[in-house]
C-alpha cells in the first residue's frame, strides 16, 4: 500500500475542530500549515464572509517567506506572490468561470511548484479531488477550523485485487 501524502499523518493527529480564538491565531496556524502541505499543493479554503480565509492566507504567505502585504484577491480574482497564487472565487457565477480560473492557475502553480490557496471553492462545479479542504466557521470563542486532506486516488480496474479486471486488453 502506498505511503499517504506528505502532512496527511500530521493532520490525522490534530484534534478537530480546532479553535482559533484571535486573527493572529488565524495566521498562526495558517503559517503551520504551510509546513505540513506537500509542495504545489492545492488548497480550497470555505467558510462564510469574514470566518478568516483571508487570515489563513496570510500566515501561509508568512511561512512562505512572502513581505509583501497579502490581501483578498476578491475584485482582482488572483493574487501571485513569491511560492504562493491566492485566488478568490466570490464574485464569479458557480460552474464554468470559477472551473476556467482554477485551471489556468492551478497549471502556473504547479509549473512553478507553488502553492495554490482558493478561497470560495463552492463556486466550482467540481473540485479537485488531490485537493486539501480547510472549513472555517464563526463560533462563540472566535472561529473553528476543520483540515481534510486530499481524497485517495480511487483503484484503476487493474489495479484491483485479483489481477487486470475481465476483459482488459480485449
Amino acid at each position: 500500500m502506498p505511503s499517504p501524502e506528505p502532512g496527511v499523518e500530521a493532520v490525522a493527529e490534530l484534534e478537530l475542530p480546532i479553535v482559533l480564538a484571535t486573527p493572529a491565531d488565524t495566521r498562526a496556524f495558517g503559517h503551520h500549515l504551510a509546513g505540513l502541505l506537500p509542495p504545489a499543493a492545492l488548497l480550497l479554503l470555505s467558510g462564510p464572509l469574514g470566518a478568516g480565509k483571508t487570515s489563513l492566507v496570510q500566515g501561509l504567505a508568512e511561512a512562505l517567506g512572502v513581505v509583501e502585504p497579502v490581501t483578498s484577491p476578491t475584485f482582482a480574482l488572483a493574487q501571485h506572490y513569491p511560492g504562493l497564487v491566492h485566488l478568490d472565487l466570490y464574485r464569479l457565477p458557480e460552474g464554468g468561470a470559477a472551473d476556467e480560473l482554477l485551471a489556468q492557475e492551478e497549471e502556473v502553480a504547479r509549473e512553478l511548484g507553488w502553492l495554490l490557496a482558493v478561497e470560495w471553492p463552492e463556486r466550482l462545479c467540481w473540485p479537485p479531488a488531490d485537493a486539501w479542504r480547510v472549513r472555517l466557521e464563526p463560533a462563540g470563542d472566535g472561529r473553528h477550523l476543520w483540515v481534510l486532506p486530499p481524497l485517495p486516488p480511487p483503484l484503476r480496474p487493474d489495479s484491483a485485487i485479483g489481477g487486470p479486471a475481465a476483459g482488459a486488453g480485449e
